[in-house]
């Protein structure tokens, strides 16, 4: 697991380097608005949903911001589990200030959460760019598996698979021209390697090395069935999340939205 101990590395590194004031108004969000941070089309799925009197789980949920909003649904309790312990403290900070206080953070690598908090979830989810950062995708979903309760539910928002084949806007192989011209194999088996910073957080920079993996959307159904999971359902949308919006609404599958319950 030393590409995890890397990826804290990195990522504490990026919080230092980030932007001025990145995720520090958020708070104000959070007592404005409903439902911030949330794709359209997750905030109407989770509405629907009866977070009454349950508790919930982010994993990898970075500064807390989406978990925090989701508490805004009438959950009883919040967990948010993150590997970089500074950002962490940014989200204690903004929950304070938002004066929300039925949510903790912990810090740790998510395939260690421990038994304390095993069967004790009803709800956990994944938001955009997660579950890159693991290798395997079955060992993952095993500590998902373990966390929650019978018949309780996991989330994933995320990039679709297909978006690993499309060249981005500053990529050698990106063509304005050939919006519909992919560059990458879809079952790419080698890491990807960044030493560029993480951009939307902080200013581009020689960092120290990001290591996240590609995963076909076989692998993601087929690690969740071998966990006991059975996908309730499975909704792909042709906008990206957060990486480009120069193939929007090009007839591609660019992001998706993953519901499944635990067996």
């Amino acid at each position: 697991m030393d590409y995890i101990k890397g990826n804290k590395l990195a990522w504490e590194e990026a919080f230092e380097q980030r932007q001025e004031n990145w995720g520090e108004d958020n708070f104000k969000r959070l007592l404005k608005e409903e439902l911030p941070f949330f794709d359209r089309n997750v905030a109407y799925e989770l509405k629907k949903m009866d977070f009454k009197n349950k508790r919930i789980a982010q994993f990898c949920c970075n500064n807390g911001r989406e978990l925090l909003a989701l508490l805004q649904l009438g959950a009883k309790s919040g967990v948010g589990f993150d590997i970089a312990e500074n950002i962490l403290a940014q989200g204690r900070t903004t929950a304070l200030k938002a004066n929300i206080t039925n949510c903790e953070f912990v810090a740790l690598n998510i395939l260690d959460i421990p038994s304390d908090y095993h069967n004790q979830f009803d709800f956990i989810f994944f938001t955009i760019g997660a579950i890159t950062w693991f290798e395997d995708l079955a060992t993952l979903f095993a500590k998902v598996a373990a966390c929650l309760k019978k018949d309780g539910i996991l989330l994933i928002h995320d990039y679709h698979p297909f978006m690993n084949m499309l060249p981005l806007p500053g990529e050698e192989e990106f063509d304005q021209d050939k919006l519909n011209q992919v560059s990458y194999s879809y079952f790419r088996t080698t890491p990807w390697i960044e030493n560029d910073g993480m951009c939307y957080m902080s200013n581009t920079y020689h960092s120290k090395t990001f290591t996240s993996f590609s995963h076909t959307m076989a692998e993601i159904i087929t690690s969740l069935a071998t966990n006991g999971f059975y996908v309730l359902a499975l909704n792909e949308y042709d906008y990206d999340v957060g990486l480009t919006d120069v193939y929007d609404k090009q007839g591609l599958p660019l992001s998706f939205l993953l519901t499944a319950k635990k067996q």
